[in-house]
């Protein structure tokens, strides 16, 4: 058996189309890794957010723990001390000298978790 010439152009050829592909390959892991990057960057930056919100939103319910009352029904019962209704059919009309409202008091104190 007689073994044929090699093609030298050929073989040339084919190198330089894998030298290409392995350029390209380099070139969409660069592009690949510069997205990952950002997107592990934001995550990092959301985590830290989402920490801070989950410590802010703790402290809000050790504070409403302590005294019983949100920071918003702390504001309607001070307006409800300082003699105007809170509830919302009377919603700031002044109340009568030693008079007490029922809706009031549930829109202060009613329906706690």
């Amino acid at each position: 058996m007689k073994q044929q010439p090699v093609d030298k152009n050929e073989i040339y050829d084919q190198f330089a189309r894998l030298t290409q592909q392995t350029k390209d390959l380099v070139d969409s892991v660069e592009v690949l890794s510069d997205r990952m990057t950002k997107v592990l960057a934001e995550n990092a930056r959301l985590t830290i957010e989402n920490e801070h919100l989950q410590s802010v939103i703790a402290q809000s319910h050790e504070k409403k723990q302590e005294d019983g009352l949100s920071e918003s029904r702390k504001i309607l019962q001070k307006l409800y001390q300082e003699g105007f209704h809170v509830c919302n059919d009377m919603y700031g009309k002044r109340l009568e000298k030693n008079e007490s409202c029922t809706f009031c008091l549930d829109a202060i104190y009613g329906r706690q978790k």
